[in-house]
């Protein structure tokens, strides 16, 4: 069975070997450029090792593994664009380095280039996992809209923000995993359990960044925590505290969202409130029943036990990441 680490070896690989046509460069240098970046990578990797838990040779699963890296990366382009973002993975973001217009024409070309890469998986199962790869990119714009509309809202419940990280996120981390089966030969009942496995392995994984950029070590995290208090980003703290909070706590929260001159007292102000609320005791209850859900859905895939002991132990160490 591959580590995560051979899995990730191979994307990095193919990643720097995809060959672009050389003009129009000014098409094509931004989708090299943002591959380039340092990146997890665990999508990719992810459809890998859900192919080997049923064949040992999973060269198969290669490009359309790339497939799924490719549209992530078409999504965070016109992300950056959307929400005026100056770096991605610590650079300029591709908007920013040339301008809105490429990166816009640059991310179409991605989107194009994701679903020839899908093609090219030889298997009788393409139909079926171009439906997928369909439905999920649609169900990733909806999510990005419903992120947002929420933007404008000061009601948002905890029920529709799990349904937007749902679509946003999570449905990409089980697709990945649902096809890298499909592909490797399982049935019908394991790739669907595969993919509700990574549904709700992706749901805990986003409620963890949102805690994680809080009250994660800054040394161990890679950036400055509070960045989402500053933004006012509705995260699963924000939206929560927001609909926990009493008339008193509400207009202190409600008045430090519209602070913009005191970002260090802002971060400290709303984390406190969040302690205050029980905010972060809340999000780990949320986390651990969500990646309960996952361990449910995995245990039942018909999968030798040591095969599926590196899935496992992925998920494990995702769970438990200070980072």
């Amino acid at each position: 069975m591959l580590s995560l680490q051979n899995s990730l070896d191979i994307i990095n690989r193919e990643i720097q070997a995809i060959h672009y046509p050389k003009n129009p460069a000014g098409l094509y240098e931004p989708i090299a450029y943002l591959l380039s970046l340092k990146g997890k990578k665990i999508r990719p990797a992810f459809t890998l090792l859900a192919c080997n838990l049923y064949r040992d040779d999973i060269e198969i699963a290669i490009r359309p593994a790339l497939a799924w890296e490719i549209l992530h990366n078409f999504t965070l382009m016109h992300d950056d664009v959307m929400d005026k973002a100056d770096l991605r993975r610590g650079q300029s973001t591709v908007h920013k380095k040339w301008n809105e217009n490429v990166a816009i024409l640059s991310g179409d070309a991605m989107l194009i280039l994701s679903y020839i890469f899908m093609t090219e998986s030889v298997t009788e199962n393409l139909k079926p996992l171009l439906n997928l790869f369909s439905q999920t990119a649609i169900q990733i714009c909806e999510g990005q809209q419903y992120d947002m509309e929420f933007e404008q809202r000061s009601n948002v419940s905890e029920e529709e923000y799990i349904e937007m990280i749902r679509l946003k996120t999570a449905v990409l981390l089980g697709a990945c995993f649902k096809s890298g089966a499909m592909i490797g030969g399982a049935d019908e009942k394991d790739s669907q359990n595969l993919y509700d496995f990574g549904i709700n392995l992706g749901i805990a994984f986003q409620i963890k960044d949102d805690l994680l950029d809080v009250y994660g070590n800054p040394d161990v995290f890679g950036k400055k925590t509070g960045g989402d208090i500053l933004c006012n980003k509705k995260t699963y703290l924000l939206i929560n505290a927001l609909n926990r909070a009493d008339k008193t706590d509400k207009e202190k929260l409600l008045k430090w969202l519209e602070c913009e001159d005191k970002p260090q007292e802002k971060i400290v102000a709303v984390r406190n409130l969040y302690d205050k609320l029980d905010i972060p005791e809340k999000a780990d209850a949320t986390i651990r029943f969500f990646y309960e859900k996952a361990l449910t859905a995995f245990q039942v895939v018909s999968v030798d036990e040591d095969k599926k002991k590196t899935v496992r132990n992925i998920a494990k160490d995702l769970m438990e990441r200070e980072f």
